[in-house]
């Protein structure tokens, strides 16, 4: 069915993807308004995220009080405080135009990306043994997993689909008319809206987040406006999910063993949790 989609025209594929109802197009805010793409079953997910990082908390503790450090907390704070980095990511660039108005590439600083501790502060002695403690409970959590060949192969095959995704003549296409459409509005011709939100002009501090500068917020409204009048992330979402289908079906095996692999870990993470939890 996705390959008789996909061979229906430019307009008629936008129709489809673009009309939600009777009240008329949908709007897109974030990524997930896009749908869910192929690959999503095989990624850790959000929730992975969450039930791991407790997991691993509840093993270090275990492992704290073993090396003789009764009453470890499970979210510590480091004996110093660390210079925060924060690790951006974005599938489409920005695509909230409130968001962009008010806050351009950034967010809002009261509402950090990255959770402060809510444990005490470790001492130096606690500081020193929690790197083997953590390497354990990693070792234990991937019990039974092939990290070189299984371990989050979807990921792996990430790079090699986004680098197909960028090549797609339909794409390119449609960057280029975002691009045109940004420049008419007097900002920069960005190859791509990545390119937009990655420029460094926003000049990202220590924790990524920009500085909100009038050009910057006037800069992502234009971007977010020119994807929404021209379907810009829908139809990327749409060139992604095709070409992650042509990639799990040529590598079926291989995806079919990171799920297990992934399915594994949860597992594990699970048992650990009704253990220890």
């Amino acid at each position: 069915m996705m390959r008789r989609g996909w061979r229906l025209g430019a307009v008629a594929v936008l129709a489809a993807i673009c009309v939600s109802g009777p009240d008329g197009p949908r709007v897109i805010r974030t990524a997930a308004d896009l749908g869910p793409l192929p690959t999503d079953r095989y990624d850790f997910t959000p929730q992975d995220f969450q039930l791991s990082q407790r997991a691993t908390a509840l093993l270090v503790r275990q492992c704290m009080a073993e090396q003789g450090h009764p009453g470890f907390p499970l979210d510590p704070r480091y004996p110093g405080d660390p210079v925060v980095l924060t690790a951006l990511s974005t599938d489409y660039g920005v695509l909230d135009l409130a968001d962009a108005r008010r806050w351009g590439y950034g967010w809002d600083p009261a509402k950090p990306l990255a959770p402060q501790p809510k444990g005490r502060r470790m001492t130096n002695a606690e500081y020193a043994d929690l790197p083997a403690c953590n390497t354990d409970a990693n070792r234990r959590l991937m019990r039974g997993i092939d990290l070189e060949r299984d371990w989050l192969y979807a990921s792996t095959r990430a790079i090699e689909v986004d680098k197909a995704v960028k090549r797609d003549p339909r794409l390119r296409a449609a960057w280029a008319t975002w691009s045109r459409c940004v420049a008419e509005q007097g900002f920069p011709r960005y190859p791509d809206p990545v390119a937009a939100y990655s420029d460094t002009t926003w000049r990202r501090k220590s924790d990524g987040n920009t500085r909100h500068t009038q050009r910057e917020r006037a800069t992502a409204a234009a971007d977010v406006t020119c994807k929404r009048r021209h379907h810009t992330a829908e139809l990327w979402h749409t060139v992604r999910a095709r070409k992650q289908a042509v990639d799990i079906t040529g590598h079926r095996d291989r995806y079919a063993a990171g799920l297990l692999a992934l399915r594994t870990y949860r597992a594990t993470v699970a048992d650990v949790l009704r253990k220890l939890g």
